[in-house]
């Protein structure tokens, strides 16, 4: 009797939308793409946005998809799904939850309850109608409430939290913010016309440099010119003198 092993198969998804509203989609997508830019010239620090993660080996059943999840230890790239066992077991060590309008509490007390019990560091939650945020760290292998979360700096990340009236803002160790898609492109459209300006200011640099090169090289034509003019009438004077002795007359005494 021959005994086969079926390949486990661990879905890509899990049927629900990304987002429930246009505000908590963009959201995730600020802070997705803030923790990328944070991370990008570190090549083992993966970052994703509603991406399944599965904790236990073998268990399908058992799955989270984190609204942002930063792994530290782990290399980018293209991922259908987190399997943790496949990714020498190191778990997310910060996620972030947007809530919806149609979150109930008893939702977001399982994702806590999860994020517990499967090694979460830091978890974050922002209520955007509310314009509250909570956060949790974890502590002597607990998840404890930080208070207060205005200010509260991420010892993983180095972010700081501002809740302004505006909703959210998360500033970089630079100071620099985490930005909106909107605000991307138009700093995008900034950094685009600000290269724009900078090849035109070289262009132009390059233009006057090459008048320049152009002038001296004019200059070193007519330097040369003048030499050699000054050559021919030495030359004259030299035979002037010459024929003037032959005369038995002084080319000095006149």
């Amino acid at each position: 009797m021959q005994v086969t092993t079926a390949e486990i198969i661990y879905p890509s998804s899990d049927g629900q939308p990304m987002a429930e509203s246009t505000i908590q989609y963009e959201l995730i997508v600020k802070i997705k793409e803030g923790c990328e830019s944070l991370f990008k010239d570190d090549p083992n620090v993966f970052v994703a946005a509603d991406l399944l993660w599965y904790p236990v080996e073998g268990r399908i059943d058992i799955s989270q998809a984190p609204d942002t999840m930063v792994v530290f230890g782990r290399p980018k790239g293209d991922r259908p799904s987190y399997i943790q066992h496949r990714e020498d077991n190191i778990c997310p060590q910060v996620v972030f939850e947007i809530r919806s309008h149609n979150d109930r509490n008893t939702k977001m007390n399982k994702k806590l309850s999860f994020y517990q019990r499967h090694g979460v560091e830091e978890y974050y939650l922002y209520d955007p109608e509310r314009n509250e945020l909570e956060g949790w760290q974890r502590i002597e292998g607990d998840l404890e409430v930080i208070e207060p979360m205005e200010g509260w700096i991420s010892p993983r990340l180095g972010v700081r939290f501002e809740l302004g009236e505006d909703g959210l803002e998360i500033y970089k160790p630079n100071g620099e913010k985490f930005l909106s898609y909107g605000e991307l492109e138009a700093e995008r459209l900034l950094d685009r016309q600000r290269l724009q300006q900078e090849s035109q200011r070289a262009e132009q640099e390059s233009q006057r440099a090459q008048q320049e090169a152009q002038r001296a090289e004019q200059e070193s034509q007519r330097a040369e010119q003048a030499n050699q003019r000054a050559e021919q009438a030495e030359q004259i004077a030299q035979r002037l003198a010459a024929k003037l002795r032959e005369l038995n007359i002084d080319p000095d005494s006149i």
